[in-house]
């Protein structure tokens, strides 16, 4: 059989609705590029421009795509190849398939399946690493649009005490709480199902919160994370790419919000800032 490979290249703003159409149609992983472009795969030519015409219709206008023939292979899985451990200070995240490595520090190991959050994506290896350098051990954290549960997971081997996951998508809490069992944390965390903007501050206070979502979404939300983080506790904004980092630092000022820490990784962009 020939795959057939479709590159989508969304706007900016519509990249997360559309990895998400992508993951739910196809029942795969995407592949985040890091010039923004989403790769699925389909089995046949016909099943390629069916998923086109499928994503043009549900988005309400032309989409950016393209196809092209691949060598007959498994590509629901192919797209583990060349992936491995990552280290992000003391933390390493190795994906469940490999060897894993002898750590000096905490390790997560991470199988993504479905859902967003690799660990090889720019943005997620930003929040990463502004993840590793502020959270404190005891600290209560809270990770809106948890995905994978990767965040989360990370949190409690660096020293949380608890951690919960808010994420609208139930196919990938799902996914996070295998990822918590795999590390044997599923006992400190918890993973819920609805809006963010609702359910953040009915679960805060918290220490730190993490936000690994697009810049529009993160200003949306930040009347809620303001309240849900507590006086001197710390926000992760992640999601957004080099070039919104103008645009999303007065807003998060005016929410009341000190960046004390900025990761660039791959052209994304990521900013840690401390509540008044």
């Amino acid at each position: 059989m020939t795959w057939w490979a479709i590159d989508v290249r969304p706007d900016p703003a519509r990249r997360e609705w559309t990895g998400a159409w992508l993951v739910a149609r196809t029942g795969q992983a995407v592949e985040e590029r890091d010039d923004g472009t989403l790769v699925t795969f389909a089995e046949d030519e016909r099943a390629a421009d069916a998923l086109v015409a499928a994503l043009a219709a549900e988005s309400g206008g032309p989409v950016e795509a393209s196809r092209r023939a691949l060598e007959p292979v498994d590509w629901t899985t192919r797209w583990r190849d060349g992936l491995e451990a990552r280290r992000f200070g003391r933390l390493t995240v190795v994906s469940s398939w490999l060897d894993h490595p002898a750590a000096d520090g905490p390790t997560v190991v991470l199988d993504p399946e479905t859902a967003f959050g690799s660990g090889e994506h720019g943005s997620t290896r930003a929040a990463l690493t502004l993840l590793e350098r502020h959270l404190r051990p005891g600290d209560r954290v809270l990770d809106l649009g948890s995905g994978s549960g990767i965040l989360a997971v990370a949190a409690i081997k660096l020293g949380a005490a608890r951690a919960v996951g808010i994420e609208n998508d139930s196919e990938a809490n799902l996914v996070a709480w295998r990822n918590a069992g795999r590390n044997a944390v599923d006992d400190r965390l918890e993973f819920v199902d609805g809006d963010a903007g609702d359910l953040a501050p009915l679960l805060g206070p918290v220490d730190l919160l993490l936000s690994n979502i697009l810049r529009t979404v993160n200003t949306a939300l930040l009347p809620a994370i303001v309240a849900a983080v507590r006086p001197g506790g710390v926000a992760i904004f992640s999601g957004m790419e080099r070039e919104e980092a103008g645009l999303f630092r007065p807003v998060l000022a005016a929410a009341g919000f000190s960046a004390v820490d900025e990761v660039e990784d791959a052209a994304w962009w990521a900013v840690a800032a401390v509540r008044p």
